[in-house]
């Protein structure tokens, strides 16, 4: 419903500009690329074979979309992790994030209006009933005003089973296997969270952290170059561990350690592992979305796609990674 609608604004000249704001749109709400990337992939890939435009151009589209709402949603896990390992409010990130990522969407939104125009044809959506996209606006406006990312997540859930049950499309047993589904979806990224912040501890207990940090502050003289240095640490443990998640996770604790001593505002130090955390996940072609994005292309259509093809086309990581040097 939520991408039936969008396609129903959106002149079919600016298509690849509204797969990247529809997946902005949809990963801000919900704080999960990946369930972005799942749920907007099969369009962006289907409108690419009847239009003729490059299947990695679009993808490329979908993919940056989804990884600007991971990087600035607030009920995201990065930037719960962000948030949580700098010891600021999530508001607070929220809107020191938006000063870099606004700049850089723009930015992207321009650069993709250069992208060849489909055929009429290409803009054709399905129905699509209001009521269907609520939980998505509600679960947005919620976070905005600062509730609880518990409530907010948990309210979302039950306005979309509300829905479900009162128009039909959905059943109690069949809403209680959906909840199932996607609570088990979780469980390869919880249990690596734990894993990777036990190995983490270990490694701090026995002086790693230690060593990290008396090796990046060789380098470090300044507030500028300590927060070059977070950036850079955050941006290697994601390319070693292919999960930003996990990567803002692990290197939290020094990145809380060398804003402390050379005075960098956690606002600022959660924004840098938040936006090189997703950088990154978004242009190593063994990520997870980049991945799911080549994966779903091929198992849908029959589109044959290596991840690597997307890369380039990956607009706004690129252009975050500029501004966020930047800034």
């Amino acid at each position: 419903a939520t991408v039936n609608l969008g396609m129903s604004l959106i002149p079919p000249q600016y298509l690849t500009v509204g797969i990247f704001l529809i997946s902005a749109f949809m990963g801000t709400a919900t704080g999960t690329s990946m369930g972005t990337v799942a749920a907007i992939i099969p369009i962006a890939a289907g409108m690419a074979e009847k239009s003729g435009l490059p299947a990695p151009l679009l993808l490329g589209a979908c993919v940056s979309g989804a990884m600007f709402g991971d990087n600035l949603s607030m009920i995201s896990d990065t930037t719960i992790a962000a948030t949580r390992t700098q010891g600021c409010d999530l508001k607070d990130k929220f809107k020191m994030n938006f000063l870099i990522a606004l700049p850089a969407a723009l930015l992207t939104i321009a650069v993709f209006l250069f992208a060849p125009v489909p055929a009429a044809e290409t803009a054709a959506h399905g129905d699509f009933t209001f009521w269907k996209v609520l939980p998505y606006v509600a679960v947005l406006l919620l976070a905005l005003l600062g509730v609880n990312v518990f409530l907010v997540l948990v309210s979302g859930i039950f306005l979309a089973g509300i829905i479900g049950l009162s128009d039909g499309s959905l059943s109690v047993i069949s809403l209680a296997r959906q909840i199932w589904t996607g609570f088990t979806s979780m469980n390869e990224a919880f249990f690596l969270a734990l894993f990777c912040g036990g190995i983490s501890e270990m490694i701090s207990y026995y002086g790693g952290i230690a060593w990290l940090i008396e090796k990046l502050q060789k380098n470090i003289h300044s507030s500028r170059t300590a927060q070059l240095g977070i950036a850079l640490l955050v941006s290697l443990v994601d390319a070693a561990t292919a999960n930003n998640t996990v990567a803002i996770i692990v290197s939290g604790d020094v990145a809380r350690k060398i804003s402390a001593r050379f005075h960098v505002d956690p606002r600022k130090s959660a924004s840098l592992l938040d936006i090189f955390s997703c950088v990154f996940q978004g242009i190593i072609p063994y990520g997870a979305q980049l991945l799911m994005a080549a994966s779903l292309t091929t198992t849908t259509y029959g589109i044959v796609i290596s991840p690597v093809e997307i890369v380039p086309y990956m607009w706004y990581c690129w252009i975050l990674a500029f501004f966020g040097l930047l800034s």
